[in-house]
């Protein structure tokens, strides 16, 4: 009896192809010198939200996309952790204030964000579970800032703004954000080799098709 996995069931979907290695490269470099840049203006950025102690805890977005935009476009295990260790690795290489634990941030941040397509068994790729990727990544990386970072010495209620502005931030810019800029990249033909961009061409297909 014939028991091979067909190209899109059982344990196939889940193998990495070398141009699942190269986009996901490519995502994660391209996010580390966002992260770079974000870190660059954090201080101004910071400080413009000083007028209420841990409210800066809005700025975590901007390190923590990577992750889920890298899942919701290779849509394999691993993917959400490895572009978000890219893009760590890449800020920290060109130099970030914050040296090594950048590294370690990432990794944090990277399986929070992964989290939440492993409990869909990376079978669900909705707006839904990318807000929720970036609801766990924020979570992550909120609970390393109000423990081991300078936050860590605000008052209870500061790190409680903080923690929540930090959830808030991971839901809208790393979740939100995400999801509609892997959606503008498979509308362009981008993504075509991904399941991400055939499944939005399928979508388009059929929308027109009962036009």
């Amino acid at each position: 009896m014939h028991t091979s996995a067909s190209p899109s069931t059982g344990t196939h979907r889940y193998s990495w192809r070398v141009v699942d290695i190269v986009v996901a490269s490519v995502i994660g470099v391209a996010a580390g010198l966002v992260f770079w840049l974000w870190g660059q203006a954090w201080p101004v950025l910071d400080t413009a939200l000083a007028f209420t102690p841990g409210l800066s805890g809005l700025l975590a977005g901007g390190w923590l996309f990577a992750g889920v935009l890298g899942g919701l476009i290779i849509r394999k295990p691993g993917a959400a952790l490895y572009t978000e260790i890219v893009a760590a690795v890449v800020s920290m290489a060109i130099g970030t204030q914050w040296g090594f634990t950048t590294l370690i941030w990432g990794v944090v941040q990277g399986l929070g964000a992964e989290l939440a397509f492993a409990m869909f068994a990376y079978a669900n790729w909705r707006l839904g579970v990318a807000l929720l990727s970036g609801a766990l990544a924020g979570l992550a990386v909120a609970l390393l800032d109000t423990t081991f970072s300078s936050v860590a010495a605000l008052a209870f209620e500061a790190r409680a703004v903080y923690f929540v502005s930090a959830v808030v931030s991971g839901v809208v810019i790393a979740g939100l954000v995400s999801w509609v800029l892997a959606r503008a990249l498979a509308a362009t033909g981008a993504l075509d080799r991904f399941a991400s961009g055939r499944a939005y061409r399928s979508r388009e297909t059929t929308a027109a098709d009962a036009a």
